[in-house]
């Protein structure tokens, strides 16, 4: 098992993983991560033998990652105090969320607006100019036809 985020940073390689286990890291940097499983043969397998590996990968961000009771019992807190911390945290993680999530809109609106302001005048400046396309060519063509003596 390998973990790296996109910014570089390896946070881990767990040779041998076998059973159940636990991993935990906290991160250098707000990215995305990649957690890569390796799956070596190490002895020869008979035709007849089914080979099989069952992974389940879990992960847990933020408070949901905590491990509560060890808090619990490192600063003696009562279960009370602990599930209110537990919920300050998750409340802390949901504020800020949102915060991202209002900057975020702000920004796909400014961007929304320049483009709709773009367009139109794209389309302002294109139908203006095929307007001035057309009058030409009936000058123009007004112009060849008199000279032609058709008109």
């Amino acid at each position: 098992m390998h973990i790296k985020d996109a910014v570089g940073n390896d946070y881990g390689r767990p040779r041998d993983v076998t059973g159940e286990n636990r991993y935990a890291f906290t991160s250098h940097a707000d990215a995305a991560f990649d957690v890569c499983f390796e799956n070596i043969l190490q002895s020869k397998v008979g035709e007849n033998q089914h080979m099989s590996r069952h992974v389940e990968l879990d992960i847990d961000i933020g408070a949901d990652a905590k491990d509560w009771s060890a808090i619990q019992a490192g600063e003696r807190l009562k279960p009370t105090e602990a599930e209110l911390r537990r919920v300050e945290e998750i409340m802390g993680e949901i504020v800020r969320e949102m915060d991202y999530l209002r900057e975020r809109e702000y920004k796909l609106r400014d961007t929304n607006e320049s483009t709709n302001e773009r367009v139109k005048w794209f389309g302002i400046v294109t139908m203006m100019s095929l307007m001035g396309l057309g009058i030409w060519q009936v000058v123009y063509l007004r112009a060849y036809f008199r000279s032609k003596h058709l008109i």
